[in-house]
């Protein structure tokens, strides 16, 4: 790379959207990429499991689309970087681990799937991507979000190795669950994602498929850094 082309990698700033089911890695290789690049991070996912916590704490019907976007309008969503990672707090109270449980994993798709929350979500993430490098994960950012984004990546990986990984996860939680149960509750959640009728999980028209089965999460990231690296040369 030239004199010219390292000032211009370093000084042009594009939009990176990371598509793809659950526990296909998008999150944490995500984080790497947008450390490496010096962006801002959005973790989507978060900001639906920060609302499906709090409408299992109060009581909400998940199935009610209104009630489900009422709650919306009046809740705080907010994403803060630390030293630890992206916090993740729900009406000024850190809520990162308390949206991993069992209970909010098995509740958020139904709360996504409502148009009165994700007209509402799209709104915030765009907001928070606006004018800046930013690295998005999710499962309609290349399509609805940022459809205009610069690099578009769907990430998947088969439904075995994706149980594995969340298997590893929730260890790492001291959460204990069969892997048997894993895989069938990944299975139903793609099925959910990709039929719901508002913002279908789905790959992008000008997105590149990227199959992480095999690949280990540097390796994943790696080749992530390497095509935002083409768009930004």
């Amino acid at each position: 790379m030239n004199t010219y082309d390292e000032v211009t990698f370093l000084t042009k700033s594009i939009q990176i959207a990371l598509d793809g089911p659950a526990a296909a890695g998008k999150s944490t290789i995500a984080k790497i990429v947008a450390e490496q690049l010096g962006y801002i991070y959005i973790d989507t996912g978060a900001m639906y499991r920060a609302i499906t916590l709090k409408a299992l704490n109060e009581g909400i019907d998940l199935s009610d689309n209104k009630a489900a976007g009422e709650l919306l309008a009046k809740t705080a969503i907010d994403l803060q970087p630390s030293e630890n990672g992206q916090l993740v707090f729900l009406d000024q109270q850190n809520v990162t681990e308390a949206i991993r449980s069992q209970e909010v994993t098995g509740s958020v798709s139904e709360m996504a799937a409502h148009e009165s929350v994700r007209l509402q979500m799209v709104k915030l993430q765009q907001q928070l991507a606006e004018g800046r490098g930013v690295v998005m994960d999710g499962r309609d950012i290349g399509t609805d979000v940022l459809p205009k984004a610069e690099l578009k990546v769907f990430m998947s990986a088969s439904v075995e190795e994706r149980a594995r990984r969340r298997f590893e996860e929730n260890k790492k939680r001291n959460i204990h669950t069969p892997l048997e149960e894993l895989q069938g509750e990944i299975a139903k959640r793609d099925q959910m994602d990709s039929e719901r009728e508002v913002s279908p999980l789905r790959q992008a028209d000008d997105a590149i498929y990227l199959d992480t089965t095999s690949l280990t999460i540097r390796e994943a990231a790696a080749e992530i850094l390497r095509l935002a690296g083409e768009r930004l040369s």
